[in-house]
């Protein structure tokens, strides 16, 4: 039987689905508790920048709001997977499914266009230094960190509505440990054609014009470098880039690898291994990408172990 949206609302206790084939494991649950906890700390860390002023730059800002949205991401995921490999009882409400997919779809789309920002940072900053700092200006730079924000919330709140206008049954079983938007959609009841192809433009979209604003980028990066008459001059700024190159192909690539599988039904171990490095990995590894390239961050990292917050600056 299915069940529409106001019945799920109303009865929320007798509403519930099951995350399949995810086996109790202490071994699992003490290794993703280590990921989650090292994710906790760099990121948390990393979003307190006030402790040593040489870390006050705009490259700091923007990747305090990275660790942010990372941190908020894994704060999303990592509980529910960390239960289910603990408990017997692997349900998930409605209600709360929905609320980790649009939080996580949030966060997601945040931090896809905080990078962009990233990339034109350092695209202005090689390429046009001497105008640097009027263009990256501390409001300059907010907004573009409120529109990735912003943006994240209307296209979380606009697939979510979507979501709520599909039928589903009373129970079903979720092939995943994550309430995607295509493991939520598989358990409807009804048509998800119009769900899914809004889904479908709004996550090409995205893709498409953070990858372009990224590409152009490091584009004009690269062309300004090489006409750099200094080899060492050329060393240091492709070394400055590389933490961010290097969390971008991560971040993009994996996001990249999920679209490019063929028939996500029959590949759920494909997709829910992908889906483990997207939501627990990713957010663990960029502050070890941007922090430990970097001197300062990691003297910082050895004066506040045991006094102070942790700082941060790539």
């Amino acid at each position: 039987c299915c069940y529409q949206k106001e019945t799920t609302v109303s009865y929320p206790h007798v509403f519930s689905w099951v995350f399949q084939n995810i086996q109790n494991s202490r071994s699992r649950s003490s290794l993703f508790s280590c990921l989650s906890t090292v994710t906790v700390v760099g990121n948390l860390g990393i979003t307190i920048i006030k402790v040593n002023s040489k870390l006050h730059t705009i490259m700091c800002f923007f990747l305090s709001h990275l660790s942010f949205v990372d941190f908020c991401f894994s704060t999303v995921v990592t509980p529910k997977l960390l239960e289910n490999l603990v408990v017997e009882d692997r349900t998930i409400s409605f209600s709360g499914c929905i609320a980790q997919f649009c939080f996580a779809c949030l966060f997601g789309v945040a931090e896809t266009f905080t990078l962009a920002a990233v990339a034109y940072d350092c695209f202005v900053a090689v390429c046009s230094p001497l105008p640097y700092t009027p263009v990256m200006a501390p409001k300059h730079c907010a907004l573009l960190v409120a529109g990735s924000y912003s943006w994240g919330v209307v296209r979380s709140v606009t697939l979510t509505y979507f979501l709520l206008a599909l039928s589903y049954c009373k129970s079903s079983t979720i092939n995943n440990f994550i309430c995607d938007r295509s493991v939520i959609v598989s358990v409807s009841c009804s048509d998800p054609y119009i769900t899914q192809m809004l889904c479908s433009i709004i996550a090409i979209f995205n893709e498409a014009s953070s990858l372009v604003i990224i590409l152009m980028s490091y584009i004009f990066i690269f062309i300004t470098v090489m006409g750099m008459p200094s080899a060492s001059g050329r060393w240091k700024t492709f070394s400055n880039c590389a933490s961010h190159l290097t969390a971008i192909s991560i971040f993009h690539g994996t996001i990249l690898f999920l679209f490019c599988i063929p028939n996500p039904k029959t590949s759920w171990l494909t997709v829910k291994v992908t889906s483990v490095f997207y939501t627990v990995m990713i957010p663990m590894l960029n502050p070890l990408i941007y922090s430990l390239r970097n001197k300062e961050v990691k003297n910082t990292f050895a004066r506040l172990i045991f006094t102070k917050p942790l700082c941060y600056y790539a």
